[in-house]
């Protein structure tokens, strides 16, 4: 008995310090020690899973509000531009060293050195996992009650997983849960770290049947969903603005680069191969241009000015801080060459209303 409490205790020390090292290098390497950027609540008025209010991790702080950045001013000061950012984590940006390399607030700051005469906030609306329907969902229940003079919207890699997944579990090539970590990830990180890398590099490599679809009836409930998203948006602020979405993954990288590149984007759908999922990314973009056009929204373009390295990149879609920098670079000059954002500003230097 001894020797087995001995060995209980050997191991339960080996464990701590094991796990110490790791919260070290974890804390080293983002500014915290949790296991995770996200900590997620329950929105009482839309039942959407939404950042925890209040919460903080290392460079993330997390409003009253359940937005990532400062307390938003209520109500609306006059004459104040307010720009909402809707989308999921590729918008949250969970990445950044911190707030101020987040590409929204990038934005919001060019706007402000720009424009000195005037003033701009804004709502960074960005929540990890978010599709089309759930940003739907946030801009009528959470969003819309700020006021924005401006609807940004930027995602595509998670509606694409979710159609994909659809006809992967209809094909027999996907279950529902698959590659989602246990909850015990949630505390532990030795554990959550362990079981995240061994499912990526155990999942079978190339004996996997492969998904195969028609881009364009691939896009069609896409198109459907972002349509009625923009229609919203458009009923809500003067100016609605859609972002093509910038991948890692290029078709002119090599073979080897390309699995690098869309090695987190394979994760989430195993189905796929490269090719697929360039063919993916590129029909999803073509969506968001056509909606663009459809529904008069600012269409603003330049995806394939971020180079599609781990410069730039901290996975197959988020940004390092050098991504975010020509992200807001990009949709910035977009924002400032478009008549509706222009005649926006005139209106708030002659002191009209909102």
């Amino acid at each position: 008995m001894r020797r087995l409490l001995l060995l209980g205790a050997g191991v339960l020390g080996a464990l701590l310090l094991v796990e110490g090292l790791v919260r070290v290098r974890q804390w080293l390497r983002y500014g915290t020690t949790a296991t995770t950027y996200y900590r997620y609540g329950t929105d009482h008025a839309s039942g959407l899973r939404i950042p925890m209010p209040g919460f903080t991790a290392g460079p993330i702080r997390i409003n009253s509000r359940g937005f990532r950045g400062a307390e938003i001013e209520e109500p609306k000061p006059a004459g104040r531009i307010r720009l909402a950012f809707l989308g999921a984590s590729t918008t949250f940006c969970a990445e950044a060293t911190g707030l101020e390399t987040t590409w929204p607030h990038l934005v919001v700051e060019g706007l402000r050195a720009a424009e000195p005469e005037l003033e701009f906030d804004y709502v960074n609306a960005g929540v990890g996992g978010f599709t089309t329907t759930e940003s739907l969902a946030n801009l009528e229940h959470r969003v819309a009650a700020f006021q924005p003079d401006v609807i940004l919207y930027y995602e595509a890699t998670n509606d694409l997983t979710a159609d994909t997944r659809s006809l992967a579990v209809a094909a027999g090539l996907y279950r529902h849960g698959e590659g989602e970590h246990t909850w015990i990830g949630n505390w532990w990180l030795t554990y959550y770290l362990i079981e995240k890398n061994l499912r990526q590099f155990s999942a079978p490599r190339g004996e996997r049947a492969r998904l195969r679809f028609e881009p364009r009836e691939l896009s069609r409930g896409f198109e459907e969903r972002l349509t009625r998203l923009v229609q919203a948006a458009r009923a809500r602020a003067p100016v609605v603005a859609l972002v093509t979405f910038a991948v890692q993954l290029r078709r002119d990288q090599t073979p080897e680069a390309q699995r690098t590149a869309a090695a987190s984007a394979l994760y989430y759908m195993p189905f796929l191969d490269p090719a697929s999922l360039l063919d993916g990314y590129e029909e999803y973009n073509r969506v968001i241009r056509a909606v663009a056009g459809s529904t008069g929204a600012l269409l603003i373009e330049g995806e394939t000015e971020i180079p599609g390295d781990p410069e730039h990149f901290a996975d197959s879609v988020h940004f390092r801080d050098p991504g975010s920098r020509i992200q807001a670079e990009r949709i910035l000059r977009g924002l400032l060459g478009a008549p509706s954002f222009m005649e926006l500003m005139a209106r708030r230097r002659a002191g009209a209303g909102d």
